[in-house]
């Protein structure tokens, strides 16, 4: 990955921060700086940058088409109606950024009147600035806002949408020495330049019980990348929905299974740069290991459904349907949509390596997308 020269930015407030740090506590764990660099109370990247947009560093899905949200709104309307149509029900987002996949859900759930009467929107966000552009695209849509999956109400079913979230939880990194043992990739100080730089823990470490023993052969200097706070979520979605029934749907880029490699990147203003350079400027992310967190949901009493690729997913829900009504009404756009829906849907865009997967209690309907 090469860093971009951006001319007039400042140095990363958060790099001296870490730096006193490791000088005076030694190396820290990979996940550690991930976290660091993304929630930092002052000087993370979510508590100060414009992530998402033309001008943030990345778009996301919801961002690039209204039919992203619309056809997850209409997801989510089935999964009511195979559940008998309830009286009450939480409709929760994790991570939702701008608001705007919740937006363009609950628009298409007005084509279902009993579905929005049904419905209350939550939306799990710690940022405070981010909640507030959420609040505005949401407004008079009666949302309610929790900083913590565990303060979701629990007295009626749950559908859950997450899109883009588990990419940002932090990953371990383990790689194996000249010595055949596995060891932890920490971030420390070049001692030659002070600059941040990635090197091992020299205690051997034993391998994850969550990742696949073929890997622990892996030749020496192979990584593989495991991370506890994607299968927590894993553990905490699969007991939310054995309790109040329902049904939760993930869409990531990844893997279905894990594999030896480093997936850890940042990103700053569209373009991909050293995850170790301006901590806290840049979004860092990796690739999410869906055999893991499939394993560890299923451990928890789950039952799971893909993964499958985004592009199939969509195209089962319909969007090419949605894509050429739009056009009909829309018929200056009709560019823009066909661009919007290759982006989504091609296999060499967002298609492939963007994959959906969803939770359900045991013998529970099987969700739509996933036949």
């Amino acid at each position: 990955m090469v860093a971009p020269a951006k001319s007039g930015v400042s140095a990363a407030p958060l790099l001296d921060i870490l730096r006193r740090r490791i000088a005076a506590e030694g190396p820290i764990t990979v996940a550690a700086y991930m976290a660091d660099c993304l929630l930092h109370p002052e000087h993370g990247y979510y508590r100060s940058q414009e992530a998402i947009g033309l001008h943030g560093d990345f778009i996301t899905a919801p961002e690039i088409s209204q039919m992203f949200g619309e056809l997850l709104g209409l997801w989510a309307a089935d999964y009511w109606q195979s559940l008998g149509c309830p009286d009450r029900c939480y409709l929760v987002e994790l991570g939702p950024g701008r608001g705007t996949l919740m937006r363009d859900a609950l628009r298409a759930a007005r084509a279902l009147p009993q579905f929005r009467a049904a419905l209350t929107p939550v939306m799990i966000e710690a940022s405070t600035r981010l909640r507030g552009l959420q609040e505005a695209a949401l407004a008079h849509e009666g949302a309610i806002w929790c900083e913590q999956i565990a303060a979701i109400p629990k007295d009626a079913p749950l559908l859950l949408l997450a899109n883009e979230f588990l990419d940002a939880l932090p990953v371990r990194q383990f790689q194996r020495g000249d010595d055949g043992a596995w060891h932890e990739r920490c971030v420390g100080l070049d001692e030659a330049t002070n600059d941040l730089c990635f090197l091992l823990d020299p205690r051997a470490l034993p391998f994850d019980d969550l990742l696949p023993q073929i890997l622990r052969d892996s030749p020496p200097g192979s990584i593989v990348e495991s991370s506890p706070p994607v299968r927590a979520v894993a553990v905490e979605i699969a007991a939310r929905l054995k309790q109040q029934g329902g049904a939760a749907l993930f869409i990531d880029y990844g893997y279905a299974s894990a594999g030896a490699g480093e997936t850890l990147q940042a990103v700053w203003r569209h373009t991909y740069a050293d995850p170790l350079q301006n901590p806290g400027l840049a979004d860092l992310t990796a690739h999410v290991d869906f055999g893991s967190f499939a394993l560890a949901a299923k451990r928890a009493g789950a039952a799971v459904h893909g993964p499958v690729g985004q592009g199939v997913f969509l195209e089962r829900l319909g969007i090419a349907a949605r894509a050429a009504k739009l056009k009909q009404s829309n018929t200056t756009q009709a560019g823009d949509l066909d661009q919007a829906l290759r982006r989504l849907t091609a296999p060499e865009a967002m298609g492939t390596l963007f994959k959906a997967l969803a939770l359900t209690p045991p013998e529970s309907p099987k969700p739509a997308g996933f036949a």
